[in-house]
């Protein structure tokens, strides 16, 4: 019998994909939080990014933030996206609901790809980085260069929420045609 939780390499490289897209962009915001000179001038607050600032703290927990959310697309092949893992309490070693993983995943994808969509557009508007105290020359290219990679995230998270779900419903009907309750319960 084919087993229809294990997902084609392909999909795990897409997830993974997905989990590293924000990692460039994190990784520019953690070197400026630290004060590295990212080509910001001026009264921008990029300007002179004091460590251990309110500002500074702000873009490390957002770095940090958006990695974990990064982090879970690999729940999509990996166990546990299938099983809770034992250590969370009542849903422990409990199967993941197919609805709330695809439901989160996909909304998750939808609002990513809609967001850096509208965010690449506005990337050299008047306001952002075609102001005066905006990055230029290779700031410019560096820092486009680590936010680029955020506009595959949602796309690339679409696609391996699309094959989890295909491959939970043939699980599914597999196992209502033998019997197998493990992947039989809807879910």
């Amino acid at each position: 019998m084919t087993d229809f939780t294990t997902p084609p390499s392909w999909v795990v490289r897409t997830a993974h994909l997905a989990a590293l897209a924000p990692l460039p962009s994190g990784l520019w915001r953690l070197a400026a939080a630290f004060g590295v000179p990212v080509g910001f001038t001026g009264t921008n607050a990029l300007a002179d990014v004091t460590p251990g600032s309110f500002f500074s703290l702000y873009m490390i927990g957002l770095s940090l933030f958006a990695e974990a959310l990064a982090l879970l697309s690999l729940g999509l092949v990996q166990r546990w996206g299938h099983f809770f893992p034992s250590w969370l309490p009542l849903v422990g070693r409990r199967r993941v609901p197919t609805w709330f993983a695809v439901g989160l995943a996909g909304s998750g994808a939808l609002v990513l790809t809609a967001f850096t969509t509208l965010g690449a557009f506005a990337w050299n508007g008047p306001d952002t980085m075609a102001h005066p105290e905006s990055p230029k020359g290779i700031a410019y290219v560096v820092m486009t260069a680590c936010y680029a990679p955020l506009l595959a995230w949602g796309p690339l998270l679409a696609v391996a929420t699309a094959h989890y779900w295909l491959r939970r419903r043939r699980a599914h009907a597999a196992g209502r045609a033998t019997g197998n309750r493990t992947y039989s319960a809807r879910a």
